[in-house]
């Protein structure tokens, strides 16, 4: 993926549109990841209806608000639009998180022949290593929402120990905190148990092992009973 646009300027979608433009920043970004490459524009009244519903599914898997880490996964635009105001109007659409391609780079043409796009909205899946995943994913998207990505990350082989949900995390966090309290209460509930056992025995004369456990306790305090 990263050879795609290792000498390409890739831009954020934040309010200075800050360039990613060095190899550093381009393997950091997209190394390891799965890319969904948008393709649509603003005339497209199609695209403008399913973009609520693409940046809903990318902010719940990378906004901290639904999940404690984003997932391995990576929204770029690629602009069909026919003026750079038509783009720019798109974009707003579109979550922060995203990268685009500039207006004037010719690459966001060759990557639609690259890739033989030939209707608009399509959200082209690549795996980490460049190969196509879902040659388009609107409808899964559209039918599964952020489950599908379960599904890339286990077909695209994909090792992410980062993504959580929220409400797992939670879950987890509750559970290992609990845990050790609730071993420590068991453990001091069977000693209760094992020294009442013992003192039965004693009591009421029930063989040797209540008297030797006695005795061996006697002798370990230094002296015997005065009894």
């Amino acid at each position: 993926m990263v050879d795609l646009f290792i000498d390409r300027v890739l831009l954020k979608n934040n309010k200075d549109q800050d360039e990613l433009d060095t190899e550093r920043e381009i393997i950091m970004r997209l190394q390891n990841r799965i890319l969904m490459l948008f393709f649509a524009s603003a005339t497209c009244e199609t695209c403008r209806q399913f973009a609520p519903t693409l940046s809903d599914f990318y902010k719940q898997l990378t906004d901290e608000f639904y999940v404690d880490r984003a997932a391995q996964l990576v929204l770029l635009y690629i602009s069909l639009d026919q003026s750079e105001e038509e783009q720019e109007s798109f974009l707003k659409e579109l979550p922060k998180r995203c990268l685009f391609l500039a207006y004037e780079d010719p690459y966001r043409r060759e990557l639609e022949a690259m890739f033989n796009v030939e209707e608009v909205p399509t959200v082209l899946v690549l795996r980490p290593d460049c190969s196509i995943l879902i040659p388009n994913a609107v409808d899964e998207i559209l039918r599964l929402g952020p489950d599908c990505y379960r599904n890339w990350q286990e077909a695209a082989e994909l090792i992410d120990r980062n993504f959580v949900n929220k409400e797992d995390f939670e879950e987890k966090s509750m559970r290992s905190f609990s845990d050790p309290v609730r071993r420590l209460k068991y453990k001091v509930e069977d000693e209760k148990k094992k020294k009442k056992k013992k003192k039965r025995k004693g009591w009421g004369g029930g063989g040797d092992e209540g008297v030797e456990a006695d005795g061996g306790a006697g002798d370990k305090e230094g002296g015997g009973s005065p009894w």
